[in-house]
């Protein structure tokens, strides 16, 4: 009990150290999303666990619980923040915090390989919110977990929406770079600008017995990156283990596309 109390008098003392670096006076939610901003995930939690432990308003208190639950995804817990947004997709919330809860869901299942489920909560999304102002990010999630599912065509479908329907948005630039891919499977283990390291990392797999190779894309800045990708794999669950394998040999990986 008292191993306790003494950590939560570390958390005050850590919490008013940060808030007098960071300028902040008072916990409120601005404190939390310029946390956000500068990336500072753990202390955004945190301030949002101690106004949720206040007194708030009910709309007050589903913004903060939404924050809570991204900074659960940006930090890898994905099981915690679906609990998170599953909360405020059964509450009565309208608009666009109802919409971002749902894509808070899909990318906690996305994030831990559920699919499937994945897939229901976008499909769910486009059903209570057809006219929703985050529709070419929706397509493009269903599109990015229908490749996962090797499910082609309905990926290329909702491509092919985003380019139609949104052609000057972000979205349609990863759509129109995704229809110009295979269909195929690859763990991506490193982007550079830099196409030395690239041919540099790609040859070093290469003399490991890896088929490795370099895939040149450009981003919505202009700015070309060489993408060192190893593989070319039919089956989702040969990319999984080629991603262990090579994670387990220090790569950065992430399985492509």
């Amino acid at each position: 009990m008292m191993k306790s109390f003494l950590c939560k008098i570390n958390l005050g003392i850590l919490l008013l150290a940060v808030f007098c670096l960071y300028g902040f006076s008072d916990i409120s939610l601005k404190n939390i999303e310029t946390a956000i901003i500068k990336q500072d995930y753990k202390l955004a939690k945190e301030i949002a666990s101690q106004l949720l432990s206040s007194e708030l308003k009910a709309d007050e208190r589903d913004e903060i619980l939404y924050y809570s639950g991204l900074c659960d995804l940006r930090l890898g817990q994905y099981a915690q923040a679906r609990e998170t947004f599953m909360k405020l997709t059964k509450k009565k919330i309208d608009g666009t915090l109802a919409d971002k809860a749902y894509l808070g869901l899909f990318d906690g299942y996305y994030g831990d390989g559920h699919y499937k489920q994945a897939q229901r909560v976008a499909k769910r999304l486009l059903k209570v919110s057809p006219e929703s102002e985050f529709l070419s990010l929706i397509y493009l999630k269903l599109a990015r977990v229908n490749l996962k599912l090797t499910q082609w065509n309905q990926a290329r479908e909702y491509l092919t929406k985003i380019t139609v329907q949104f052609p000057d948005s972000l979205d349609a630039h990863v759509a129109k770079q995704l229809l110009n891919e295979k269909q195929y499977f690859a763990v991506q283990v490193g982007a550079f600008i830099d196409r030395k390291r690239a041919e540099s990392l790609s040859v070093e797999l290469q003399q490991k017995g890896e088929y490795a190779y370099i895939v040149e894309t450009v981003d919505p800045k202009g700015r070309t990156f060489y993408r060192v990708r190893v593989g070319q794999l039919a089956l989702l669950d040969e990319a999984r283990k080629l991603k262990l394998k090579l994670s387990k040999e220090g790569y950065p990986t992430e399985i492509y596309p």
